[in-house]
């Protein structure tokens, strides 16, 4: 199965959706709440922001893990000996934010938590009844007035012929988190790896909302809901001059959350980080 592409207006919308994420651990949703005009607001100003020096001022809390990240401090994804070629900035409800983009990315943190709830929503009454009774708490609840909710604005520059051998913009990896609320990005790349080893382009029509499993709801699932790993890789041709602008949203429980017998939110993130290497 491909991961499908949902109409969230129409009535069985749910059932398709968990469907797709259930069986490859991604889904896309079109005719969703998410204004594009927003979107593409938002990708002009910060791609604005990531051309200065200012950036630089708000360089990243390694405690708190809020503000920017340069390339040489970027991700390397589990597994991997390279690092990312990408710069991107950590915004959490309590972290800081420049001021002249604060508002806008606010409101955008806002609506597409409050989407979360509700497909979270969609996700437990699309679960049987076993998986449920693993959930310690609602799934909507888990993310009810959570500081740990984190939304990423990512920037993966042009290429300059300078970058390392064997680099991509984004390894292959999962998502730490329970489910990632993704707008499509202004460039394609985004690949998710199939049960039979291949991997497929995610549909990534400016204006689809991408929507994926992470580590977290694998976990409360007992494995139900898959985790499964993607990349975005580098582009050819002339779009190798081009910036792609990315916004991922990871919700993440309140920290005290129990997510398995072996797991709150909080050990399970603290295992994870360490494994990326960023504390």
């Amino acid at each position: 199965m491909d991961v499908q592409v949902v109409d969230y207006t129409v009535a069985d919308a749910p059932e398709k959706f968990v469907e797709s994420l259930r069986e490859t651990g991604f889904a896309v949703l079109t005719n969703h709440p998410i204004q594009q005009q927003l979107v593409e607001s938002i990708y002009s100003n910060w791609l604005d922001f990531f051309n200065t020096e200012a950036k630089h001022d708000v360089a990243f809390d390694p405690e708190k893990q809020d503000g920017y990240f340069s390339p040489d401090v970027s991700e390397t994804a589990k597994g991997h000996t390279k690092k990312d070629i990408k710069e991107y900035y950590h915004i959490y409800p309590w972290g800081r934010v420049p001021a002249e983009l604060e508002e806008e990315i606010r409101g955008y943190y806002q609506k597409a938590s409050g989407l979360a709830g509700e497909l979270l929503s969609w996700i437990e009454a699309n679960s049987p009844e076993e998986v449920k009774a693993k959930f310690s708490e609602p799934l909507p609840n888990m993310i009810k007035d959570t500081p740990n909710t984190l939304l990423r604005v990512l920037h993966y520059p042009p290429f300059t012929g300078e970058e390392e051998a064997g680099a991509i913009r984004a390894g292959a990896h999962e998502d730490i988190n329970l489910i990632t609320i993704l707008p499509a990005a202004n460039e394609p790349g985004l690949q998710v790896q199939l049960k039979d080893g291949n991997w497929a382009d995610v549909p990534c029509n400016f204006g689809n909302l991408i929507i994926n499993i992470g580590d977290m709801l694998q976990e409360a699932s007992g494995g139900y809901f898959p985790s499964t790993s993607h990349r975005v890789i580098n582009p050819t041709g002339g779009a190798q001059e081009n910036s792609r602008m990315s916004l991922p949203l990871f919700l993440h429980p309140r920290s005290e959350v129990q997510l398995s017998e072996r797991h709150t939110q909080h050990s399970y993130l603290m295992e994870r980080l360490k494994e990326l290497g960023v504390i």
